[in-house]
Order: C-alpha cells, then structure tokens, then sequence
C-alpha cells in the first residue's frame, strides 16, 4: 500500500488555571504511539508521570482495539468468531459504529475487514480483486450478523470487523478523558483526528493544505478517499464500498466533520466519503443534529 496522508500522535495540554499549578517550561515527550510517531507537550509540575499514564492508556487501548497485534481483544474476536466478556472498550466503539451504520443506511460498516484483506493481497499480487472474490468477500457477513453483549461478541465464520474507520478517534476521546480527569484544560489531541477540550480555541487545519479553523470542545475528522491506497499508482483508495466491493467512486476529494466526540467525527468523515453530492451529505449530517459538516472539498 501507499501511504500519502501522514499519521501521528500529538498531544498539547495545560494544567487549570491555579496558583503553583503551570511549571517553569513544558514538558516534551517523542517516541512512537499507535504505530505512528507522537509527541506529547505538557505544562505541569507532573508532566513525566501524566505522560506515561497517557502511553500506558493508549497502549492498553491498542490491546483492545487494534488489527496490528495479533493478541488484541478485536484480533482474538476475529479469529475466533466471538469473544467471551468483551472488553468495555470494545462494546462500546462497536456500538457507535452500529449507530453510525444505521444512520448512514449501511455506508459505515465495520464488517468490511474480508474484503480490506482481499484488496490488500491483490495489490501484494500486482492486480485487481476479481468481481466474483468481491462478492464471496461481502457474503461472509454484514453488520446484522454480528451480536454484542456483555456476556459475549459473537460473529459468522469468516467474518472479520476493522475498526480503522473509527478508532483513532476513539483513542482521542479516552486520552482526553484521562487528561481531563488530571485537572488539565486546553487540551488538544491528534491521532489523526483532532480532540479538542476546554474554551481555548486552537487553530487547527483541516488536512494538509487545508483552511485553518478554530476547534475548542470539539473533534474534527478529515478521511480522504485516496488518503491511502492500495496500490502505487494511486488509483484504489482504502475506503471500501460496502455496496459493491471495490475503492470508493467519490466527488470528494476529502471531507472534514466536526462532531462532540472524534470517535463520531471519524466514522462520520468515513461515511461521507460514500455520499455522491451535497445533498446525500446533508441527508447524512441530519442524522446526527450534533455533528455539523466543516469542508467538503470537489476533486
């Protein structure tokens, strides 16, 4: 595949307003977080410590939600067909990504795991998946087949759930959380999707070369059809149509929403990506009066 939408983890935060509260100079921290590369700026007496619950948070989520380690709560899920006493953490992104799929008439759908695998091999291979290896991939099951419960998440054989489309902004939000319960305002996050908490508006800019905005306590989301592609030519983006099978045919050349939670920014920006025009959007951002559409961009 080819990667042309970069991918980091930044996080900026200061402490409340207190006397003694700020430190002298904020702290820096650089490394490696949700496979990408991350930095973490903090003015607080405790910094070193609020940073390492941050990493210790976000790989803890990682062991739940990502495809990328094979010993995962979703990748046990997926090779088993179910999961006894599923993680809470996992419940509750798949019921948002439930809500979203049926607000969105099927256009967000997690479900698509097979057939992302199937394209990615072909690309391996040099070609295209066949229409009939689209259409064996899109049987192994859709969103109806799967069941959650606090007992057990259960799925059909051979299927498989991604949560690609929707857990960079899920990361955002518990990460804020945290951050938030630490007593720390002015808080902005960036897994990919932006997090912002507290009155301070940031000016952040909608993907690379976009408007800067202002975003205080909200999220913003960017998904862009050939953000990433599966092959070099840049001619079969990564967001899949659930209803065909194959990359995405989209006016947009990338859309950005705005929502309470990125979680919800995420999966919206990914469904808007199947919309054909304004007014399929429109219809879209009705179903969720909370989230408010920021840019759609023709290609």
């Amino acid at each position: 595949m080819t990667l042309t939408r970069r991918r980091f983890l930044a996080i900026s935060a200061t402490a409340a307003c207190l006397p003694g509260a700020l430190s002298a100079a904020p702290r820096y921290w650089t490394g490696q977080a949700l496979g990408a590369r991350a930095s973490i700026r903090l003015d607080h007496p405790d910094a070193p410590a609020i940073t390492a619950r941050c990493l210790a948070e976000i790989d803890r989520l990682e062991n739940i939600l990502s495809l990328y380690r094979p010993d995962s709560a979703l990748s046990r899920l997926n090779r088993a067909g179910r999961l006894e006493a599923p993680p809470f953490e996992l419940l509750d992104c798949l019921s948002l990504a439930g809500h979203v799929h049926r607000a969105s008439s099927g256009l967000f759908d997690v479900t698509v795991q097979p057939l992302w695998a199937l394209w990615a091999e072909a690309a391996v291979q040099g070609r295209r998946p066949a229409l009939s290896e689209r259409r064996a991939a899109l049987a192994q099951g859709n969103w109806e087949d799967v069941q959650l419960s606090t007992e057990a998440i259960t799925l059909r054989p051979e299927m498989a759930l991604t949560l690609n489309g929707i857990g960079q902004g899920y990361v955002a939000d518990r990460v804020a959380a945290l951050l938030e319960a630490e007593g720390l305002t002015d808080i902005l996050i960036d897994t990919g999707e932006m997090r912002a908490l507290g009155d301070r508006p940031w000016p952040v800019r909608i993907a690379e070369g976009g408007a800067r905005v202002p975003l205080a306590s909200r999220a913003l989301a960017t998904s862009a059809p050939r953000g990433t592609c599966f092959d070099a030519s840049g001619r079969d983006g990564h967001i899949l149509d659930p209803r065909t099978g194959g990359p995405v045919v989209s006016p947009w050349s990338q859309v950005s929403i705005s929502a309470p939670s990125a979680a919800l920014a995420d999966a919206l920006s990914t469904a808007a990506c199947l919309t054909q025009d304004r007014e399929q959007l429109d219809v879209l951002m009705t179903a969720f009066t909370a989230g408010r559409l920021e840019a759609a961009r023709m290609a």
